[in-house]
């Protein structure tokens, strides 16, 4: 018998993004969600899967880095010369990639793959962080007892708390974004009551629709 004619390879890059596609909508509303789950929803079987992803985790790592890649060039985007502010901003812009994908984007960060995946496509993100604690604590505005690479992941970790309460409560887009940029500031060094003073005098750009 004559061998099955081998798919395509323009069927082969539908496929992968059908694929793709259909694990974004699937993991969105089910970070657990399997792999039977996602293939179905692609049109694909699980054997097909395999053509293209050795597993489960290979294709939400390749999701995960796809989506870490889109943060850092939405942060780098946009900036502020206060460092503080600036800071501020990265919590929004990265708040408002990540809302609609919260959940997943907590199952991501809580695994394996913050250290082995997303650790280089976020390393700008994580420099700038750095570049301005260290300004900021120089400036006499941010706490300057610990070195700026630590209070950089202090501020990170901040903010993953707060996209764990985001989840829990069901916040809504602005009431996300003041709860991670408030996290980051605490932080930071600052006090609650700094922190909200800042937020709100720069409300435009850091809370509401819009510049930024």
């Amino acid at each position: 018998m004559p061998e099955s004619p081998r798919p395509l390879r323009g069927d082969r890059v539908r496929n992968r993004a059908a694929l793709l596609d259909a694990a974004r909508a699937q993991l969105r509303l089910d970070p657990d969600a399997p792999l039977e789950a996602i293939a179905a929803a692609a049109g694909l079987t699980r054997r097909a899967v395999y053509g293209h992803f050795p597993s489960r985790e290979a294709l939400v790592a390749e999701l995960a880095t796809a989506g870490a890649r889109r943060v850092a060039d939405a942060a780098a985007a946009s900036r502020h010369d206060d460092p503080v502010v600036d800071i501020a901003l990265v919590g929004r812009l990265v708040w408002d990639d990540v809302e609609a994908v919260r959940a997943m984007t907590l199952s991501v960060v809580r695994g394996p793959l913050r250290e082995t995946v997303l650790a280089d496509p976020l390393a700008p993100l994580h420099r700038r962080l750095v570049e301005d604690a260290a300004a900021a604590a120089a400036a006499g505005i941010a706490r300057d007892d610990l070195p700026p690479e630590t209070v950089a992941r202090l501020v990170e970790g901040a903010a993953f708390t707060a996209l764990d309460e985001s989840v829990r409560a069901s916040l809504g887009r602005e009431e996300g974004r003041r709860l991670v940029i408030l996290a980051g500031l605490g932080a930071l060094g600052l006090s609650w009551r700094e922190a909200a003073a800042l937020l709100e005098s720069h409300a435009g750009r850091l809370l509401r629709d819009g510049d930024r």
